[in-house]
């Protein structure tokens, strides 16, 4: 059986991946894109087959390797009445009803006496994931109520303390900062090892302008932290700038591209990067895509990167293309609506693209093929005023341009 630091710490670093958009990025809300007039129509294909809660969470099965039991089967009501309630959430979920799916969750943990763990932990998840922050904050709160284990009452501040700093940011309350350091305290004094709660604790404290406090959390998650790498490089960009822990930052990420290149998302900065999410079969997507190779070619040799990402599942179909069709910038494929990057930057739609400026702060997300140069331009512009106040700093990613 594993040991309890290690269970707590895992499952941590599971919710890290769940609600990476917490930590002082978020991206606006959004539901189902409209396509606006003289914008291209926007593309989803049918959903898919699984559970549309899988989307953005761990599986069951990842669940199981971390906790060490089958938590979806562990946790599910034996109440028969609780149990057709929870299948009908499910479907309900399935069908991407989720409001609905939310409150029969709750409602079938009710009806089991409040001992379904699994309806609350699908209902936060599908509350977080359309950002329904309030109802998350809700039913967080139930999580800790009937939380037995130290591991579950961690969990649960932890889980309690991402929603009060999401509703923080996204409502601008400052009561919800301070609300959501005293859950990461408390998920700390439970378990002292669950170090991305010293991330969270950081950027709540960035966002209550207590600025040292800040920092030496963002400090000590570099030094404990061993299990999410992707978000050093953006703590470190706190230390150095703790203002940035205050502003609508892209999520951070890492991927190599077709051509064998590793690319992070603060690896990039100092230079605008103009994110596009395609695919092959979208219509739109290829309708759109000699805009793109307009802005690729005209901001070449300027503090530009352009990054099409492919929600192509076919890998062959997707090479051949970006090949025949003269896409030399940067290319990665991503699988799908589902893939890590897609979902890091909560695509439901495409064509989509996002632009960030030099500091990494997601400045826009326009859908379909709208016209972005202008503001390329003067976002390209300040980053190199930027880069002309201080010295030139080497990176592992391309210079600049379209990535060539």
């Amino acid at each position: 059986m594993p040991c309890v630091h290690c269970v707590v710490v895992k499952a941590a670093n599971l919710l890290v991946s769940v609600t990476v958009l917490a930590f002082g990025f978020a991206l606006p809300a959004r539901g189902a894109l409209q396509s606006d007039g003289g914008v291209v129509d926007i593309v989803k294909p049918d959903p898919p087959k699984a559970d549309a809660s899988q989307a953005q969470t761990p599986s069951p099965d990842k669940l199981k390797a971390t906790v060490g039991s089958d938590a979806s089967k562990k946790g599910e009501p034996t109440d028969p009445k609780a149990r057709k309630t929870y299948d009908a959430a499910i479907d309900w979920d399935k069908h991407k009803f989720y409001e609905e799916a939310i409150e029969n969750f709750r409602k079938a943990n009710k009806q089991d006496d409040g001992h379904c763990t699994e309806c609350l932990r699908r209902a936060y998840l599908l509350a977080m994931k359309v950002n329904d922050f309030k109802d998350a904050a809700e039913t967080a709160r139930d999580m800790l109520a009937q939380a037995n284990t130290d591991v579950e009452r961690a969990t649960a501040h932890f889980r309690l303390a991402i929603t009060l700093q999401r509703l923080g940011i996204s409502a601008k309350k400052e009561k919800c900062f301070s609300d959501s350091c005293d859950e990461f305290k408390s998920a700390l004094g439970i378990e002292p090892k669950l170090t991305p709660a010293h991330y969270g604790l950081g950027v709540s404290l960035a966002n209550l302008h207590q600025d040292d406090a800040a920092r030496k959390e963002f400090s000590t998650f570099i030094d404990q932290d061993h299990g999410s790498p992707d978000m050093h490089d953006r703590a470190a960009r706190y230390l150095d700038r703790i203002e940035l822990a205050r502003a609508t930052m892209a999520p951070p990420f890492s991927l190599t591209t077709i051509d064998g290149r590793h690319i992070t998302m603060d690896g990039l900065a100092g230079k605008v990067v103009l994110i596009d999410f395609w695919a092959t079969w979208c219509a739109p997507c290829r309708a759109a895509l000699p805009n793109i190779q307009k802005i690729a070619k005209k901001f070449d040799g300027q503090p530009l990167v352009v990054l099409s990402i492919s929600l192509d599942k076919d890998e062959d179909k997707w090479r051949s293309f970006v090949k025949e069709n003269g896409m030399t910038w940067l290319q990665y494929r991503d699988g799908g609506f589902t893939g890590a990057i897609a979902k890091q930057f909560n695509v439901n739609a495409i064509p989509a693209t996002f632009s960030i400026d030099a500091d990494g702060v997601l400045e826009d997300q326009h859908v379909g093929d709208a016209d972005i140069e202008g503001k390329l331009k003067k976002m390209v512009a300040r980053a190199a005023e930027m880069a002309n106040r201080k010295p030139a700093a080497a990176t592992e990613n391309p210079p600049a341009g379209s990535g060539n």
